[in-house]
């Protein structure tokens, strides 16, 4: 029956992140069978209409699945008629499980770009054993979260020659100066929607990771703390607060994994997002505060969802951002990695070292457009390396994030291929 198959369907497609994934699915998936699903067959034409022109290629003949998060049956039906569903329909929290289910029961890989930590894990747990016997990869993160964080530790590890212990990553995002598009929105609603509902049930977090690992990993040392809330780094230059998003928690789940399957040390993970200045820092700390103290009660969380441009301070819209805003916003991560000489390593990963780190790196990963060109290319880089290099990811499928599905591939060189790609690259290796 594979052999029936298309390779990709991208689902969700007629969505914001949808219909841009559609546009990098022209050069992404060229020379691939690939086709969408959605729930409503017009809007679907109307999205091969306009991302053809944009692509200024005929899409007309690109195949349509009608199906709907809430019919079983339908998201079945759409599972059989591919080998890899790319799923672009959120908020996950409501809308994933069902399309994770239907692919795993019809031996169909899927990959998301989801940023939801709730989601992600409980799918790890309540799927992971029944993917691995259907030999399904379900590897969620796979856009702007966090494929830049988890492969950009694949990315240090590859280029450290030695031991690492820690790395701290510094975000830094703006709009590169030119256009008239700078004052529009910088996030659609279904991302707002996910934080808005993410940050509201966080607390969820502890009781799921007690389930997926009942025996705590052993403490490495020496520990890397947290920073100050608020701090100027003098590696980027940049007032920096904690960063608020998946990246950590993914990054965390990737060493895990690396640490339970092939016994290396993993590495320990801080990430932090830097500000233009101490008053920007303010401005982004008040909302935040308000956000987090308005989702954790429902009125709160209606006020959050009806008014997304006034608690976000402009950065969220129910339309989204421009194309042209989209087009001129970049994104670069600083790592700081530290560790020890190869010559210093140790006879087994659980071993401690009773010496400080000897050894640091610097690596920037970056790119153009992260919400909706970095990430539609990247999820659909994930789908390409599953159909191409299985060989060399995990033999078992399973539930996966990026770094555990993905390490021994050549995923970061497919990433680097493309227009609206992600750079890795190093800046100091000391």
């Amino acid at each position: 029956m594979s052999g029936d198959r298309l390779d990709v369907i991208i689902f969700g497609a007629s969505g914001f992140t949808g219909k841009y994934t559609v546009f990098e699915a022209v050069t992404v998936l060229r020379g691939l069978r690939w086709g969408i699903a959605g729930r409503n067959r017009e809007k679907l034409e109307a999205v091969l209409k306009e991302m053809g022109a944009k692509a200024k290629k005929d899409l007309s003949q690109v195949p349509i699945f009608i199906a709907d998060v809430n019919d079983q049956a339908s998201l079945l039906e759409m599972a059989k008629k591919c080998r890899i569903v790319v799923n672009t329909a959120g908020p996950y929290r409501f809308h994933g499980e069902n399309v994770v289910k239907c692919c795993i029961e019809s031996g169909t890989h899927h990959v998301d770009v989801s940023g939801e930590p709730q989601y992600m894990e409980t799918m790890q747990l309540r799927y992971d054993q029944l993917a691995r016997e259907k030999g399904v990869y379900v590897v969620s993160a796979c856009g702007f979260d966090s494929i830049p964080a988890d492969m950009g530790v694949v990315f240090v590890e590859k280029n450290f020659d030695g031991v690492v212990n820690s790395v701290e990553t510094f975000l830094e995002t703006g709009i590169k100066e030119g256009g008239s598009g700078g004052g529009t929105a910088g996030l659609n609603y279904g991302t707002w929607e996910s934080a808005v509902y993410g940050l509201a049930h966080s607390d969820e977090l502890r009781g799921i990771r007690k389930q997926i690992y009942p025996q705590r990993l052993p403490r490495f040392y020496p520990f890397l703390k947290p920073r100050p809330l608020v701090f100027r780094s003098t590696e980027v230059d940049k007032v920096c607060l904690p960063f608020p998003g998946s990246d950590r928690s993914v990054v965390m789940r990737s060493q895990r994994f690396l640490y339970d399957q092939d016994k290396k040390r993993p590495v320990q993970m801080q990430a932090y997002v830097g500000f233009s200045s101490w008053l920007v820092a303010g401005g982004v700390i008040f909302f935040a505060t308000i956000f987090g103290l308005l989702s954790k009660f429902k009125l709160g969380r209606t006020l959050l969802l009806n008014y997304p441009g006034l608690f976000s301070g402009g950065l969220a819209s129910r339309s989204g951002p421009s194309e042209e805003s989209m087009e001129r916003t970049y994104f670069k991560m600083t790592f700081k990695a530290s560790g020890w000489l190869k010559s210093d390593r140790l006879a087994e990963s659980s071993n401690q070292y009773t010496e400080s780190p000897t050894k640091t790196l610097m690596v920037r990963v970056s790119g153009m457009n992260p919400g909706y060109g970095a990430t539609c290319v990247a999820v659909l880089s994930a789908a390409l390396t599953i159909l191409r290099e299985s060989d060399k990811m995990p033999s078992t499928g399973g539930v996966l994030p990026p770094a555990a599905a993905f390490s021994k591939t050549g995923l970061i060189s497919e990433l680097e291929k493309h227009d609206h790609g992600i750079k890795f690259e190093i800046l100091a290796n000391k």
